[in-house]
């Protein structure tokens, strides 16, 4: 179903999609760490928290394009267009309904979760949250229109709007730090002020009919029951797995703010380089998604099964030679960051870490599993995956951290421990072949 060339225009643009995306949040932590060492703590602290609603509006879009997909593989168009229109009507009540809980509690919530912080770092919290809160609806949006493209093959479209996106984002920073001196504000404004552009566009070129597929008023504005089940019967599992996942993350950076100033830095850069080390994987998982939705949707397991071998190989290979590249960058790039040596260090020990384990058990913990949920097999890879992250990432985290008194390093090596074991399960139940009996169209 898919030629090389078919899998190269799909994974090609997605790359630097994903790269430029990165890019930016190196450039943002870059550049405020010109600010202050607290104004990249707050940054960082409160990506970890941002990344939970993120990921909650990925994990709804993934379930749409699972959807689109299928129906895509079985030639059914206007079903297609009619699940990616009730996409972006869900994506757009349910991010607006947060953001609303957000203003109304976020300082509270901020305190709860930071409480211990030093006063400037709380500060620096309060104000990135409130303004990135108001640009979650733009993600969304543009999760659910990325999500139809993609679905459909024309990854060449968000890369270009990434592009774009992400030269206002580098620009706007830029001017709102060293010109403006508007501290942490001037890098929350920019991103809002992109994501904002990004939404726009993207859902501008899917009502356009000569793609075949394509939003629709009519089915925007109309509550399909069964059509939303079926996309949230994807969606709430991930979603839920993915909230878990996040809250975890929160509560290890809880225990982050346990350990001072310099550790909070060096695990706030170290997020960011290794958001870019993870980037095959990243890049990966909607491939995964579009090419063995499709097959599914066909009916043609067996075309699922060989593009199942085919996209892991293609996904171990480029993961480890992309993660040593990473890794071989990383001493170079890290005295241009302003930040004490001991954190610069520090940071260095993290990355190495991550991307080991990154290269040889996350394709099969991450893009694997994104494989095995466009087939439908979606209960089971929700549950482990929530299994694994609080019974080996959670209790490892405590004991490592805090018992053994590792610090960082020990958070760095649970969440690793964590990816073997999910690795394991995932590719012991691909063998078994179980999920060639689910269908969900």
């Amino acid at each position: 179903m898919f030629s090389n060339k078919d899998l190269k225009n799909l994974i090609i643009p997605l790359f630097l999609e994903q790269l430029l995306t990165i890019l930016v949040g190196l450039a943002d932590t870059f550049v405020i760490s010109f600010v202050s060492e607290a104004a990249v703590s707050g940054v960082s602290l409160v990506n970890s928290f941002n990344t939970i609603f993120i990921f909650l509006f990925t994990a709804l879009a993934s379930g749409g394009a699972v959807i689109v997909s299928q129906y895509i593989g079985s030639k059914k168009r206007e079903e297609a267009g009619e699940a990616a229109s009730q996409l972006l009507m869900i994506s757009t009540v349910f991010s607006v309904s947060i953001v609303i809980l957000l203003l109304l509690l976020g300082r509270p919530v901020l305190g709860l979760i930071f409480g211990r912080v030093e006063e400037d770092v709380m500060e620096a919290c309060v104000t990135y949250l409130r303004i990135s809160a108001y640009s979650y609806p733009a993600l969304a949006v543009y999760n659910a229109g990325a999500a139809l493209y993609r679905s459909i093959g024309k990854t060449s479209v968000t890369m270009y709007i990434a592009v774009v996106s992400n030269v206002i984002n580098i620009v706007g920073n830029l001017i709102g730090v060293f010109v403006l001196h508007a501290g942490v504000a001037g890098v929350a404004y920019p991103s809002l002020i992109a994501r904002t552009f990004s939404a726009a566009a993207v859902t501008v070129l899917c009502f356009r009919k000569r793609n075949g597929v394509y939003y629709e008023e009519q089915w925007i504005c109309r509550w399909n029951a069964g059509l939303l089940r079926r996309i949230l019967g994807i969606a709430v599992p991930n979603g839920v797995e993915q909230g878990i996942f996040q809250f975890v993350k929160v509560a290890l950076s809880s225990i982050v703010a346990l350990f001072g100033t310099y550790q909070i830095a060096a695990n706030g850069i170290a997020q960011s380089i290794w958001s870019l080390a993870a980037l095959v994987c990243v890049t990966m998982g909607p491939v995964f998604i579009t090419v063995i939705g499709q097959c599914m949707g066909a009916g043609d397991t067996g075309e699922a099964e060989y593009y199942f071998h085919k996209l892991l190989k293609v996904t171990l290979l480029f993961s480890v030679i992309w993660n040593t590249v990473v890794f071989a960058l990383t001493p170079v790039i890290m005295p241009f960051f302003d930040v004490a040596p001991e954190t610069r260090s520090l940071t260095i020990w993290l990355v190495l870490i991550h991307n080991v384990f990154n290269c040889i058990a996350f394709p099969f913990a991450d893009p694997l599993g994104k494989g095995l949920r466009a087939a439908g097999d979606i209960k089971f890879t929700a549950i482990w995956s929530v299994v694994t992250t609080i019974g080996v990432r959670l209790l490892a985290s405590v004991l490592f951290a805090i018992v053994f008194d590792m610090g960082v390093i020990g958070i760095a090596l649970s969440m690793s421990f964590d990816w073997c074991v999910r690795a394991v399960v995932f590719y012991i139940r691909f063998k078994k072949g179980k999920w060639k009996s689910y269908q969900l169209i």
